[in-house]
């Protein structure tokens, strides 16, 4: 392994994430991983990595690299200006990196989280099978903490005639998401949802929310139309899932994220289909967020769909 890059400066939130920690829950270690699956997933594959490498997860306001050696890197996610050496570089797509260029970010243009992908793979260590950074236990990453200046990255030692295979690959605009300031996402209910009164369940799949300053990876706090319980507002610990929608006594929805404990001891009103996690992780605070009513087979089905289309991707970008 070698050092790749070296943070100059860190920006708002800046993270090394893998695709989680899975296999730990029941140690209560939660799975970390992106807020966005579906552009950390993308930008692995532009570059030409397996599923699953380490990438950085930036955001609101990107960091400045500096390369200490040649690479190929994708930029996905959120449009926050890349530019290398004050040369704006497109968004999803490969672009080779020359050892002592610097990849800067600017002025934020949509959406929240941007992933940084380079070929190889971020080669930190790892913590319980995983690379991702959990800050609030100190696991993964560098030391179990947000990149800071100086912090540098190994990576992998790619000849330059397989770098030059990895650039230009780029993302169908058909493909990209397109990230507003208000999103509708699908829900399966949930079997608590008899916790809730009826008027309070037409009311959540009928208004929207906005998101609250304090959300975080964790989660995300909800603010508007509240929910009201038949009874109480807890439960006995039960098991959530990325996009579990809690409800807490306050009566304001709460949607779990890539960093979520692993259990909660508030009724859950439903889960967010994966297909559609991407959506409120791209959203800000101030942002709004609407919920329509859906089922375990709409889910099933865009998440074949999904898989069906990386496969096709993953043959085209690794065609010589």
């Amino acid at each position: 392994m070698i050092s790749m890059l070296r943070i100059e400066e860190p920006g708002l939130h800046t993270t090394i994430q893998d695709k989680g920690r899975y296999g730990y829950q029941q140690f209560g270690i939660v799975p970390s991983g992106p807020m966005d699956p579906y552009a950390y997933r993308m930008a692995n594959l532009l570059v030409g990595n397996d599923d699953g490498e380490a990438a950085i997860e930036s955001t609101m306001i990107g960091p400045s690299l500096l390369f200490l050696e040649n690479s190929v890197i994708a930029v996905t996610g959120a449009n926050l200006s890349p530019t290398l050496d004050g040369k704006k570089i497109p968004m999803w797509g490969s672009v080779y990196v020359h050892k002592g260029q610097e990849l800067r970010f600017g002025k934020p243009k949509h959406g929240a989280r941007a992933y940084i992908a380079l070929a190889g793979g971020i080669q930190s260590e790892t913590t319980l099978e995983s690379r991702s950074t959990y800050t609030k236990a100190k696991l993964g990453g560098l030391k179990g903490e947000a990149l800071g200046g100086g912090d540098e990255l190994p990576g992998m030692d790619i000849p330059d005639t397989e770098l030059q295979n990895r650039k230009g690959k780029f993302l169908s605009e058909d493909l990209r998401p397109f990230y507003q300031s208000h999103h509708m996402v699908r829900v399966i209910p949930d079997v608590q949802e008899g916790y809730f009164t009826k008027e309070s369940l037409q009311t959540f799949y009928t208004h929207s929310y906005k998101i609250s300053p304090q959300s975080d990876r964790m989660g995300y706090r909800l603010q508007g139309q509240e929910i009201e319980h038949k009874q109480s507002a807890e439960i006995l610990s039960d098991a959530v899932a990325f996009g579990s929608i809690q409800v807490p006594s306050d009566g304001n929805p709460i949607v779990l994220l890539a960093d979520r404990q692993t259990t909660g001891g508030y009724p859950k009103i439903g889960t967010i289909i994966s297909h559609d996690l991407w959506k409120v992780a791209q959203l800000l605070p101030g942002q709004t967020l609407s919920f329509q009513r859906s089922s375990v087979d709409e889910g099933h089905r865009w998440l074949k769909y999904e898989n069906n289309l990386y496969k096709k991707l993953h043959m085209a970008v690794h065609q010589k």
